[in-house]
């Protein structure tokens, strides 16, 4: 190959360094996760066989194995099998586990055993960067995104899908049969048995596959969800904000520091909706950011008034736009919020300037709403843009001042929502690239999670990693 730049003859004789310390440099990564498992008290964190037995063949210590699995998730290497062939090959995983090759089972069964422990060490991390200053964490956005199952969605089931699927059946059927006797009627000859055997062999296997749906159908009564997926039992299928779309899969649920865009807590539900999430991923970020007050800004998903007041009772300052539920306003009409409130004397003053005043209060789903409104409404001339009723009335939550005061904050010059959206997007965004088309590769709740905490420390270790650097962390963890 003239003209281009030549490589070495295969043949010549290379002098490599003689130690594996001379491979890795003073400030490489691998040697942050050498250090930080190293400072790690693994007894206490979890961990299994931390101590050896003393008899049978000795096995492989914890810390080796927890080295392996940060080293493949730092750098997308999360498959067990993977983890084996690079331990064999790759001159980082060969210092940082002193050669050892574990095989993939041994590796798999890591991740599997030692699921709370891995949560924990995670944690540890965040309580790290809170120690040394990097997290004050004064202010967290909480969010959730869907996260793709090891199921295919023609593998969940649901009594609407399941519905659907047997009257294309029954169609099917009904076309063969049709089909089946118009050959009898109008063929003769060998092509007409041949078109006849083909179609009952068609016939046959879709009254199986009617016979399965049912069987289905049955289980899928007994489901306390009204699901059912065969490859991974807890998964479940979630709409997406994409038009008439979803998936088979998880809500990751997680809560960033607005300022440095670390992941302060995070949680794996297989529920579809976020709106009971509000409070304990908030308390969670509280507690682990050791702070007294805290302020969490979430998306409308999030607005419930029970979640609103849990917040507010353990210190948490919260702030979730009020989603629209009255499509009053796209027809021009006055909506709750064109009402203002005057908590002095507890009424409410409508556009025309009249005064709705209250009249009684009841539990409504475990909260106290109270009900104003006024009798000079038939009166109003402005009452064709108000209501189609004999007078309008306007409910009150018994709390409702802790949503007028996100509705101040949300109207301040500082836009939250802005704010939200810049900080809690970019760590699901990073993930997602990281763990590929597929997202999680293990099956079952307690799995998937353990797996995201591998991808959240791998996270965090790589964001500090760009705030402080290299020797910086590693100055960090020693002392």
């Amino acid at each position: 190959m003239a003209g281009f730049i030549d490589g070495i003859d295969r043949e010549q004789v290379t002098l490599f360094p003689d130690r594996l310390e001379d491979w890795i440099g003073e400030d490489h990564l691998v040697r942050v996760v050498d250090l930080f498992v190293e400072e790690l008290d693994l007894p206490a964190l979890g961990f299994e066989r931390c101590a050896p037995a003393r008899t049978g063949r000795p096995g492989y210590h914890p810390a080796v194995l927890l080295k392996l699995f940060i080293y493949g998730y730092l750098n997308r290497i999360p498959s067990s099998r993977r983890l084996e062939r690079e331990a064999g090959r790759n001159v980082e995983l060969m210092w940082l586990t002193g050669r050892l090759v574990p095989d993939h089972k041994t590796i798999a069964d890591f991740r599997r055993d030692n699921g709370a422990a891995i949560r924990r060490t995670c944690a540890q991390f965040v309580e790290l960067c809170r120690r040394i200053g990097v997290l004050r964490g004064d202010c967290v956005a909480i969010d959730g995104s869907k996260f793709k199952a090891v199921n295919n969605r023609d593998r969940n089931f649901t009594k609407n899908k399941i519905a659907s699927r047997l009257a294309h059946l029954e169609a099917d059927v009904e076309r063969y049969v049709n089909e089946m006797v118009r050959i009898d009627r109008q063929e003769d000859g060998e092509t007409r048995a041949d078109k006849v055997a083909h179609l009952a062999r068609r016939y046959g296997r879709i009254r199986q596959e009617i016979a399965r749906l049912k069987a289905m159908e049955q289980a899928l009564a007994e489901a306390p969800d009204g699901q059912i997926s065969l490859t991974d039992p807890d998964a479940r299928a979630m709409a997406t904000s994409a038009r008439h779309s979803g998936m088979v899969g998880y809500n990751v649920q997680t809560a960033v520091d607005t300022e440095t865009h670390l992941i302060v807590v995070h949680d794996v539900t297989n529920q579809g909706f976020d709106r009971d999430q509000l409070s304990p991923m908030a308390t969670a970020a509280k507690e682990a950011l050791r702070r007294d007050d805290l302020h969490a800004i979430a998306d409308k998903g999030y607005f419930s008034g029970s979640q609103i007041l849990a917040c507010d009772q353990a210190g948490i300052t919260t702030t979730v736009p009020r989603p629209e539920t009255s499509g009053n306003r796209g027809k021009g009409m006055y909506v709750k919020a064109d009402f203002a409130y005057d908590p002095a004397r507890d009424v409410y003053v409508c556009p025309a300037g009249e005064e709705l005043t209250y009249r009684y209060t009841r539990e409504e789903d475990g909260l106290r709403i109270g009900r104003y409104w006024t009798n000079e409404c038939q009166r109003c001339p402005l009452r064709h843009r108000c209501t189609t009723g004999k007078e309008r009335r306007i409910t009150r939550w018994e709390h409702e001042h802790l949503v007028d005061a996100m509705r101040e904050r949300l109207g301040g010059e500082a836009d939250p929502m802005t704010l939200r959206r810049c900080t809690v997007e970019h760590p699901f965004g990073t993930l997602k690239v990281w763990m590929g088309h597929t997202h999680f590769l293990t099956r079952r709740l307690k799995n998937v999670r353990t797996e995201m905490a591998l991808n959240v420390l791998a996270y965090n270790i790589k964001r500090v990693v760009a705030l402080i650097g290299i020797r910086g962390l590693m100055r960090a963890i020693s002392a």
